[in-house]
């Protein structure tokens, strides 16, 4: 009886020194999945949201008078003046004038020349 308990704990010390043999690769293993959701969030997530980001940022940066524009809430105007963080637009016929934050500008539809002299 103790001769099979002595060898079921020898049994148990050796394959718990393989598994503790193995188990560096097992962590890796288990990584390599986790690493490659991370990229994958990476290229469909966050950098194509940087990229809009950076668009919306120069087409803020580079508004000018005259230029139509379309706020967040669906308003129409033409811009009059350009301060550091607000804008003066004109809307419809009536030459009603609202100022509203540049970060309220949600599309330019004025078509700019892009080329340097």
């Amino acid at each position: 009886m103790t001769e099979l308990l002595t060898l079921l704990s020898a049994g148990q010390t050796a394959t718990g020194t393989q598994a503790n043999a193995a188990n560096p690769v097992n962590m890796l293993v288990m990584l390599i999945p986790l690493v490659l959701m991370i990229v994958i969030f990476y290229f469909l997530i966050i950098r194509p949201e940087k990229k809009r980001s950076k668009k919306m940022k120069e087409m803020l940066d580079n508004l000018e008078v005259a230029d139509e524009v379309v706020t967040a809430g669906g308003i129409i105007g033409r811009v009059l003046s350009v301060k550091e963080d607000t804008v003066l637009i004109e809307t419809g016929s009536d030459r009603t004038k609202i100022r509203i934050l540049k970060s309220s500008i949600a599309e330019n539809r004025t078509v700019h020349d892009t080329q340097e002299s």
